[in-house]
């Protein structure tokens, strides 16, 4: 982030209101394309890997079959990040989904869409990311228990999330550099797994029966086939957060597509040979059978260095909760910039020029979901929320399409895709509620409606409270942050 001063050539102190013609906040374009290569990759791959390919397996029944779900996965990541880099073309904004949908169907879709965002979706992402993380790094510590004190774990999940406020809070470029660090330890774990099941095959001792029974058993119900694809989309979200921090992107016209071009094939490629490679190792029931695949699988390939498992998972999802941390509260903050959020969240510190208010905020939310926090509960609320909100990116793209001939594309995909995409995101979000009816489901659509007299009450009838306006003018000497401008 960097001070933008006014072409009058003013030197007045930022953060003044730029009508007066006084210099301004906003944010600095230090993301380069290895970084977004980075950043996209480094989300998708956390703790999904490690762990969804049991809950795959779970709802699809046969290993043949959880093979082609995943590979679905890739692709259906794939056309969604070209349909999104489309979009960050003619809307280059942060935001993402929100900055999409705000500027796409109006000012209350764009709300219930950072409304859920803000107070469950971002925040529970985090917590399920740190819990999962907690667990990896305290296995070691408790070998052959089946159980790890839920105390003990939620202490380090909440601990982790601290540490990455403060990184976060602290630069910007530490942020990323860890991003980058927190990658490549991701990818050669991910290729330790790969070359140890390669190892395993021309060793002769590779588990036969997912060959022999490849397809044995594989459900037909939509509602389960939904929820396999679940599983395995959780372990590729991440493929459209270098959206949420286009500002911040060089030359974003470019790289935002060369970075998803890059980033979602590699992931896809590697998660189908991990994939493959547990199943060489193990076989279907012994999958099912395990807590943490992948500390199973180091247990069996790499003997006294099994313990490198763990680690590597932890680093992983460490470097996931950053991402997730540094996107979340650059919605959270450009949702503030448009009035659907606190004013102070739109705010930056004058001197670490971060988004100080909007992730300190999405650390108290994280943190108070730590308490009831449950991993798989998460997975398949993240995700209906998730494609509930793509789907509507993608009728984003298309009503665009139709309504505007001559939109300023810098590239476009063939309309088929946004269709299909949203086909696709219509049955993920309703065959699990139609076939598999949950409360959580219920839980969600009620959250949703308590949207709507809130944006009326806060945002419509911009109701004013003394007190908030005091509290906010009292925090932001505290925080010392001011307003920022937008980087046109």
């Amino acid at each position: 982030m960097e001070r933008s001063e006014e072409k009058d050539g003013s030197n007045k102190p930022a953060g003044q209101e730029q009508g007066s013609g006084t210099a301004g906040l906003m944010l600095k374009r230090e993301i380069g394309l290895w970084s977004a290569v980075s950043m996209t990759a480094g989300c998708m791959i956390g703790s999904g890997i490690f762990m969804s390919p049991q809950g795959v397996l779970v709802y699809i029944g046969s290993p043949g079959a959880s093979l082609i779900v995943w590979a679905t996965c890739g692709l259906l990541a794939m056309l969604g990040a070209l349909c999104y880099a489309e979009l960050g073309s003619l809307v280059p904004e942060s935001g993402g989904d929100y900055a999409y949908i705000l500027r796409t169907f109006g000012s209350l879709p764009a709300f219930l869409v950072i409304y859920v965002y803000v107070l469950v979706g971002r925040p529970a992402g985090i917590t399920a990311v740190s819990l999962s993380f907690a667990e990896y790094v305290l296995a070691p510590f408790y070998p052959g228990c089946s159980s790890l004190p839920q105390v003990i774990v939620k202490i380090v999940a909440s601990s982790c999330i601290l540490l990455l406020l403060l990184i976060n809070f602290w630069s910007s470029r530490m942020s990323t550099v860890l991003m980058n660090v927190c990658t490549t330890a991701k990818v050669f774990s991910l290729l330790v797994i790969v070359v140890g099941g390669a190892v395993v095959l021309m060793q002769g001792h590779a588990s036969t029966e997912s060959l022999l029974f490849a397809f044995h058993n594989t459900t037909q119900q939509a509602g389960r086939i939904g929820m396999a694809f679940y599983q395995g989309l959780w372990s590729f979200d991440g493929w459209s957060n270098i959206n949420t921090v286009i500002e911040e992107l060089k030359n974003p016209k470019q790289n935002l597509l060369w970075a998803v071009m890059t980033a979602v094939p590699l992931v896809t490629i590697l998660y189908v040979l991990v994939n493959i490679s547990y199943l060489l190792v193990m076989s279907p029931s012994e999958i099912l059978s395990s807590d943490a695949i992948a500390v199973s699988w180091g247990d069996r390939v790499l003997g006294s260095w099994a313990w490198l498992v763990p680690l590597a998972v932890a680093l992983s999802t460490f470097g996931t909760v950053n991402g997730g941390f540094f996107s979340g509260s650059r919605v959270c903050y450009a949702a503030a910039r448009e009035g659907h959020m606190p004013q102070l969240m739109s705010m930056i510190h004058v001197n670490r020029l971060t988004p100080a208010p909007a992730q300190i905020f999405t650390t108290a939310v994280a943190l108070l979901l730590v308490i009831p926090g449950n991993f798989s509960t998460f997975v398949n609320l993240l995700s209906f929320l998730s494609w509930l909100t793509y789907g509507t990116t993608f009728a984003c793209l298309l009503y665009l399409r139709i309504k505007t001939k001559n939109l300023p594309h810098t590239y476009k995909v063939p309309t088929f895709i946004p269709a299909i995409m949203l086909l696709v995101s219509l049955y993920l979000v309703l065959a699990p509620i139609i076939d598999h009816p949950q409360i959580e489901f219920l839980y969600i659509f009620l959250f949703v409606l308590s949207g709507f007299p809130v944006y009326f009450l806060l945002f419509h009838f911009q109701c004013q409270f003394k007190c908030i306006q005091t509290a906010t003018m009292h925090l932001q000497l505290l925080l010392e942050v001011a307003p920022t401008t937008k980087d046109h």
